[in-house]
């Protein structure tokens, strides 16, 4: 078992416990987070849906992003993954939600946004939206581990917080 298969199988423990849903908007990672979660045996008790998000045309279709968001931030920023894992919630039945939009590489990035940024918002359907930036480094494939490997951890914390506080 890898080691975002781990990670994705103790988020599924902490969802079990509280008999709660994940799901998921990708950009960057073009479904590899969907992929750790479903390769978990009975995740279907658990995670509801993944949405792959790469253009803006589908953050806008699927998910709601306002084009005005999109316009004034751009795909990758705290303001657009906001939007998506709200949209998340809109759009599914879970409880939890997280986005990720970044610029995996090689090429896309700029001086304000250089390769290796993304953003991730998780979001909760009774309330709270958190977002946050990081600037990985590396390759293409080592920006996308990366990013998934710091959304999964991200649901545990806020998870596992929220597990702590019922």
């Amino acid at each position: 078992m890898s080691e975002l298969e781990k990670l994705a199988e103790g988020l599924g423990r902490l969802l079990i416990e509280r008999g709660e849903w994940l799901a998921a908007a990708e950009s960057c990672t073009g479904g590899w987070l969907a992929q750790s979660v479903t390769a978990i045996a009975g995740s279907s008790t658990w995670f509801d849906r993944g949405f792959v998000t790469y253009s803006n045309a589908a953050k806008v279709d699927m998910l709601g992003v306002p084009e005005s968001t999109l316009e004034r931030h751009g795909a990758v920023s705290e303001a657009v993954a906001r939007a998506m894992a709200q949209g998340v919630l809109t759009h599914s039945r879970a409880d939890w939600s997280v986005a990720i939009t970044g610029i995996a590489g090689p090429g896309g990035g700029s001086p304000e946004k250089p390769v290796g940024t993304v953003c991730f918002a998780w979001a909760r359907k009774d309330g709270g939206c958190e977002a946050q930036s990081c600037l990985f480094s590396g390759d293409r494939a080592a920006v996308r581990e990366q990013s998934v490997r710091y959304a999964l951890n991200g649901l545990i914390d806020r998870v596992g917080a929220a597990v702590c506080s019922a």
